[in-house]
C-alpha cells in the first residue's frame, strides 16, 4: 500500500480526463427532445398535418396552380388561425378592390367643380394629403364603424377568449360573411355560393395586385395611371 501511495506521489499528477462538454449537451438536448415528443399528446402532433389538410380544401384552391402556401403558413397553424388567415385575405381582397376603383375614377374626374371644387390634382397617391381636415374625420369614423361592425360580427368577446387563443373567431362564422348583401347576390345553393367565394377571392387577389403596382409605378416616375394608359 504504501509503494503505491509514494509512487503515485512521485510520478506526474493523476489527471481527470475531461468530457466533451459539446457532445454531452447535444446528447441531453435529444434526450429532452424526444422525452417531450413521446409525452406529447397525439391531438398536438396531428395538428399541423389537420390544418394543412384543411386548408387544402378552402375555397380558392383553383387548378393549374392547387394550393399555394409557398412559405408554409398553413403546416404552422391550427384551424382557427386559418379562418383569421382567410378572413385577412377577404378582406384586404375587398379594400383592394375598391382602392382600384378609387384610383381610375379619382384620377379620371380630377379637377371636376363638384369634388372638392376641383383643388384636388394629380397622381392619385398624392390626392389624399390635398383634401380638406373635415374629410380625415369623416373617414376616420366611417373606418371605426365599419371595424366594429366585423368585430361584432366574426369575433368573440375578448373577455370571453382563452389567454391561450387571442382573436377568436366565432364557431359559426363564415370568414367574410358579415351579412351585408344589400342586393340579394348570395345564392342560398351552396354549390352555387362556393363558386361565388371563388370569384371573390380571385378579383381580390387581383385587385391586391394591381394595387400594388399602381402605388408603385405612380411612385417610381409621379405621373398617374389614368395618364398612363392615355399616353398608351
Amino acid at each position: 500500500f504504501f509503494f503505491f501511495s509514494k509512487r503515485r506521489k512521485v510520478n506526474t499528477p493523476y489527471i481527470i480526463p475531461t468530457p466533451n462538454t459539446g457532445n454531452m449537451k447535444l446528447a441531453i438536448l435529444s434526450l429532452l427532445a424526444g422525452s417531450a415528443a413521446a409525452f406529447a399528446p397525439s391531438s398536438m402532433m396531428k395538428t399541423s398535418s389537420t390544418s394543412l389538410k384543411a386548408a387544402e380544401d378552402l375555397v380558392g384552391a383553383l387548378p393549374p396552380v392547387g394550393f399555394f402556401d409557398p412559405l408554409g403558413f398553413a403546416e404552422k397553424a391550427d384551424e382557427n388561425t386559418m379562418k383569421r388567415y382567410r378572413e385577412a385575405e377577404l378582406t384586404h381582397g375587398r379594400v383592394s378592390m375598391l382602392a382600384v376603383i378609387g384610383f381610375l375614377v379619382g384620377e379620371k374626374v380630377e379637377g371636376s367643380s363638384f369634388l372638392f371644387d376641383a383643388s384636388i390634382k394629380g397622381p392619385a397617391i398624392s390626392h389624399l394629403g390635398q383634401v380638406p381636415e373635415g374629410f380625415w374625420a369623416i373617414l376616420l369614423i366611417a373606418i371605426g364603424a365599419t371595424e366594429q361592425f366585423r368585430a361584432e360580427k366574426g369575433w368573440v368577446d375578448p373577455s370571453e377568449v382563452p389567454v391561450d387563443q387571442p382573436g377568436l373567431l366565432k364557431a359559426d362564422y363564415v370568414a367574410g360573411d358579415l351579412g351585408f348583401d344589400p342586393l340579394g347576390l348570395k345564392p342560398e345553393d351552396p354549390e352555387e355560393f362556393m363558386i361565388m367565394q371563388t370569384k371573390e377571392l380571385q378579383n381580390g387577389r387581383l385587385a391586391m395586385l394591381a394595387a400594388a403596382g399602381f402605388l408603385a409605378q405612380e411612385l417610381a416616375d409621379g405621373k398617374g395611371i389614368v395618364e398612363h394608359l392615355q399616353s398608351m
